[in-house]
């Protein structure tokens, strides 16, 4: 492949990887959960996501020519978990991209229907334009991707900087707005004065009891998933053990100014106890709401707007990491069938690989019409979300056995005191994947994900046990 990705462009998909819909759209519902001290919950959630990019960029940093880290998870732990994990990844891959394409033409629907224009009729061919369009970015040259990630992620950006400038300004005039009425939310919001004060009065770590604070860890963390995106994306970048250091370092950075600074913002707005459920269970955006009050009438259109563009940007993130994954796993396989797949085209990218993966995302329109098999995806795709943590854990073990193996290098991006923040990364994503059982809508998730990790698991393990028998056996023979 390529080096096409250069550092302007790594450094843009990082920011990218870290900021998705959830913010925009989702963290309404977690504030609602528990109130301020949710910015502690994101801050530590981030910095276990830290610990993971850290153990991922020192495995990255000795072999900057894997096309994705999961490939390490089978040199360090065996070719049993390293298919379990190969596969495992990629159909989480296809499961998001399947829900992020019916994401898109959901927002882009609500969208024009602002303007008074219903395409509710046409959603199944604006998921197929936006499928055609970004994979023709993914085939056409992995710059050509770098390139489009790279504006994804400034409109993402300038949005989030544009809030936390609104909020600046409210807070240096002593800004008091009345009570209102928004589209798409219940009833009316009392009014308040923009004061950073709206934080701290009647503080509390767990204002609605400590089973709603445990269930924000893990709004929070799938919040951050897509984060080790920029691990897939070092074959490709020109100069790696310059460029992949500075890009993880600097998460911190983002996660302070984006989600931090974007979450201090909008509770000096707007009073977290003020964030309701509407009549559906749904909550508004924050973002949208900060704006409005702001008197910009076109807050909820710029606001979807953005969300459309940061679907299209985990689309797009999708589609890439799904064919570079599919394309390791061609080429690690014995079938002819899958050595189709292990080719690079003209241009230099995996084009069958990507192009069978777009085909597996353009499914979902086709599930979505079938009632039946719609509800079985619903289940599906969200216990795809809970098996990532599968492959977190994973990872770290296989950082640990990277440390303990002669492929270690004393020089290299060295994850600081390894031997215990490995395992307090371990804990936490198990403390994580426990939460999941805590709430009626996730358990459903976990306990799929947990049959799918003794199934398939299972399999792997005993497949490698049998052939390992069987070569031992022929080699008796010998």
């Amino acid at each position: 492949m390529s080096r096409g990705l250069t550092n302007r462009h790594v450094q843009f998909i990082a920011i990218g990887g870290t900021i998705g819909t959830g913010l925009f759209l989702g963290s309404g519902k977690s504030i609602a959960l528990t109130g301020p001290s949710i910015i502690f919950v994101y801050v530590g959630v981030g910095l276990i996501m830290f610990l993971l990019m850290r153990a991922i960029g020192e495995m990255m940093y000795r072999d900057p020519s894997q096309h994705t880290f999961i490939n390490f998870i089978g040199r360090y732990l065996g070719r049993a978990w390293g298919k379990f994990a190969g596969w495992t990844y990629w159909i989480v891959l296809i499961l998001t991209g399947m829900t992020e394409i019916t994401a898109v033409s959901t927002y882009f629907v609500t969208f024009f229907r602002m303007f008074g224009i219903e395409l509710h009729a046409w959603k199944w061919l604006i998921e197929l334009c936006f499928l055609v369009v970004l994979t023709a970015i993914n085939l056409i040259a992995v710059k050509v991707f770098g390139e489009a990630e790279f504006w994804f992620s400034m409109i993402k950006i300038t949005l989030i900087i544009g809030l936390i400038v609104t909020a600046v300004v409210m807070l240096v005039i002593g800004f008091h707005y009345p009570a209102t009425t928004i589209d798409g939310v219940d009833g009316t919001i009392p009014g308040a004065s923009v004061s950073l004060k709206n934080l701290v009065d009647g503080f509390s770590i767990a204002p609605n009891g400590w089973m709603s604070f445990f269930m924000s860890f893990q709004m929070v963390f799938f919040a951050y998933l897509l984060i080790e995106f920029v691990g897939v994306t070092v074959s490709e970048t020109q100069n790696p053990r310059k460029v992949l250091p500075k890009a993880i370092n600097e998460i911190i950075m983002r996660i302070l100014i984006f989600y931090v600074g974007a979450l201090v913002a909008i509770m000096a707005i707007v009073p977290w106890r003020n964030f309701k459920p509407n009549s559906d269970g749904s909550y508004p955006s924050p973002f949208i709401m900060v704006f409005k009050y702001a008197g910009l009438d076109w807050a909820a259109a710029l606001v979807f707007f953005v969300v459309i563009t940061a679907a299209a940007s985990s689309l797009n993130s999708l589609l890439y990491s799904a064919g570079r994954h599919l394309y390791q796993l061609a080429q690690d396989s014995d079938s002819p069938a899958m050595a189709r797949l292990a080719e690079v085209s003209d241009r230099k990218v995996p084009a069958k690989a990507i192009v069978v993966s777009g085909c597996m995302v353009l499914m979902s329109p086709i599930i979505n019409m079938i009632p039946g098999i719609n509800s079985a995806f619903v289940l599906f795709s969200s216990a795809a979300s809970a098996v990532v943590i599968f492959i977190y854990v994973l990872t770290m073990f296989a950082h640990r056995g990277y440390r303990k193996s002669s492929d270690f290098i004393s020089d290299g991006f060295l994850m600081p005191a390894w031997k215990v923040t490995d395992w307090i990364a371990i804990v936490f994503f198990v403390f994580v994947y426990i939460t999941l059982f805590l709430s009626a809508d996730t358990r459903g998730s976990a306990i799929a994900g947990v049959v799918w990790l003794l199934v398939f698991g299972g399999y792997c393990l005993l497949h490698e046990r049998f052939e390992n028998r069987d070569l031992e056996e022929a080699l008796h023979k010998q």
